[in-house]
């Protein structure tokens, strides 16, 4: 099924506005190519019409939100991406010396299956530290906001993230 789903030039200025908004309040910098940027902000678009939720517009997606989490936009992989290569996967969010010229952009290694085997790893680790604590902790994957309580919050306190992105944290 090829479905065409329109998006006007008034969402994408609308969403490329407050992403932009969002991203500089948080010490991140949306990458400079306008028009990159604008088709990406375009994808997402079509996947929250598409799927209810802003998947990464560069990786499939399954259509199954909770197998999704990692790569909902901002997704899990951003600030290691940052960090390492000065721009995120898909090259919407690029690091300061990105943003001043200073290092050029280079396609980067898909690292979802990687964060995969971790987060089994952590959760196995998580539910045995956790039964000894009186409540289990709760980390945004977002922001990295911990809290500790029987559920995360509905929405993240700090960057406003949904509670299905948080996760158990040791």
């Amino acid at each position: 099924m090829n479905e065409r789903i329109e998006i006007t030039e008034e969402e994408v200025d609308k969403l490329y506005k407050k992403l932009n908004r969002e991203a500089e309040a948080g010490g991140y910098h949306l990458n400079p190519d306008v028009e990159h940027t604008r088709d990406l902000v375009r994808g997402i678009l079509v996947n929250e019409k598409r799927y209810g939720y802003w998947n990464c517009p560069c990786r499939l997606s399954s259509g199954i939100k909770q197998e999704d989490l990692d790569i909902i936009c901002p997704c899990d992989y951003r600030d290691p991406d940052l960090n390492e290569y000065g721009t995120c996967y898909c090259a919407l969010y690029v690091s300061q010396e990105v943003l001043d010229g200073k290092q050029e952009l280079h396609s980067i290694p898909e690292r979802r299956s990687r964060l995969e085997e971790r987060q089994k790893t952590r959760a196995r680790i998580a539910s045995l530290v956790t039964s000894a604590l009186p409540y289990p902790v709760w980390r945004c994957k977002v922001c990295g906001y911990l809290c500790a309580r029987d559920e995360p919050p509905e929405v993240c306190p700090v960057c406003k993230a949904k509670k299905d992105r948080f996760e158990l944290f040791i």
